[in-house]
C-alpha cells in the first residue's frame, strides 16, 4: 500500500463517516431524532438553534456532522479529478462517493419530513430504515474502495472470476440483509425497551406484540446463517489464493466476524443498552469494509509486468502528487 495525501485524506473521510454514522445511531436510541422537530435543512425553523434541550442539541450535532461529511467528500472528488487521469478506478470511487452521500442525505431528510423519528413506529419507517442502512453501506464500499485504489490498489476485474465471484456476491448480498435486520431490530429495541433479557425474551414471541418486536428474533439467526458462510467462503479463498493480501483480509473478516457474533449475544444478554448499541454497529461497519477490501483484492486486474519506459508509458498515474 503506497500512501500519498490523497489516499490518507480519503481514509480520513471513510473514518470520519464512520463516526457520523455512530452518531446518527445515538440519535435513534437516544430518542433525539425528533430533537430539531418536522424541519430540514433548519433546525426547529431555524441556521442555529437557541434551544438548550438535549435532544435538540444531539440532533443538531448530527446534522453538523452530517454536513462536514458531504462536504469531505466534495472535497474528494474534486481532488480525485484533479489529481487522476480520465478512467482511473479513484474517480469512479470518488463518483460513487459523491453520489451515495447525497442520497444518504436525501434519505435523512425524508425520515425528518415525514416524520419518521422518535417514536414512531410505523411501516413507513421500517422501510426507510431498511434503505437507509442499504444506502450507508454503498457509500462506505465507494469510500473505501477510492482510498483503496488512490493507496495503489488495482482495478476490479469482474469477468471470468467463477466461483469466487458467486461467492463473494452471496456474501454481499448476506450482510446487507444482516444489516437491514440489526437497524430494525436496534428501532424494536429503542421503541421498545425490556429491562432484561428474560422479559424480551417473552415480548419476542407473545402474540400481541407489535410487529417490530417480534421481527427481532430473526436477526440473530440471519447472523448466525451469514456469519458461518463468510467464514467459510473466507477459508475457502484463504486456502486456495497464494495472494498475501487475500489470505490476510480473509483472516481480518474471520476474526471480526466471531467478534460481532460475541457482541451481538453480549448486546442481547444486557437487553441492547445504547453503549452496546454503538459498539455492534462499529462492528458491523468493520466487517462491511473488510469483505469490499477482501473483494477489492480477490478481483484486482493483474497486470502483466512491465519495465523502463513502456511501464513508465502505459502505467495510469495521478497528475498530480496528491
Amino acid at each position: 500500500m503506497k500512501l500519498n495525501r490523497l489516499s490518507k485524506y480519503a481514509w480520513f473521510v471513510l473514518a470520519f463517516n464512520v463516526g457520523v454514522i455512530l452518531w446518527g445511531a445515538y440519535v435513534r436510541a437516544s430518542n433525539s431524532g425528533a430533537g430539531c422537530g418536522s424541519h430540514w435543512p433548519l433546525c426547529n425553523g431555524e441556521v442555529v438553534p437557541r434551544s438548550t434541550e438535549i435532544a435538540t442539541l444531539i440532533e443538531f450535532a448530527h446534522r453538523l456532522s452530517s454536513g462536514t461529511a458531504l462536504l469531505l467528500v466534495v472535497g474528494l472528488f474534486v481532488w480525485a479529478f484533479r489529481a487522476y487521469p480520465k478512467g482511473h478506478p479513484v474517480r469512479l470511487g470518488a463518483s460513487l462517493s459523491l453520489l451515495f452521500i447525497i442520497t444518504e442525505a436525501l434519505v435523512g431528510a425524508g425520515l425528518v419530513l415525514f416524520e419518521w423519528v422518535a417514536d414512531d413506529a410505523s411501516m413507513g419507517r421500517v422501510i426507510s430504515i431498511g434503505i437507509h442502512l442499504v444506502n450507508t453501506f454503498l457509500l462506505l464500499a465507494s469510500i473505501t474502495l477510492t482510498a483503496w485504489w488512490a493507496s495503489g490498489g488495482e482495478a476490479l476485474r469482474l469477468h471470468g472470476r467463477g466461483i469466487a465471484l458467486w461467492a463473494l456476491g452471496l456474501g454481499f448480498l448476506g450482510v446487507l440483509a444482516l444489516g437491514v435486520t440489526g437497524a430494525i431490530t436496534a428501532l424494536g429495541d429503542t421503541l421498545f425497551p425490556s429491562a432484561t433479557f428474560v422479559e424480551g425474551f417473552r415480548q419476542d414471541f407473545s402474540p400481541q406484540a407489535h410487529f417490530l418486536i417480534r421481527l427481532r428474533v430473526w436477526h440473530p439467526l440471519i447472523a448466525i446463517t451469514v456469519g458461518f458462510y463468510l467464514i467459510f467462503v473466507s477459508a475457502l479463498l484463504g486456502m486456495l489464493r497464494s495472494d498475501r493480501s487475500i489470505k490476510r483480509f480473509a483472516l481480518y473478516l474471520s476474526v471480526l466476524f466471531v467478534i460481532q457474533l460475541g457482541a451481538g449475544l453480549v448486546n442481547l444478554l444486557l437487553a441492547a443498552p445504547v453503549w452496546m448499541q454503538i459498539i455492534h454497529l462499529l462492528l458491523a461497519d468493520s466487517v462491511w469494509i473488510t469483505l469490499v477490501l477482501l473483494a477489492a483484492v480477490t478481483f484486482a486486474q493483474r497486470q502483466p509486468v512491465q519495465s523502463g519506459v513502456q511501464a513508465q508509458e502505459t502505467s495510469p498515474r495521478p497528475l498530480a502528487s496528491g
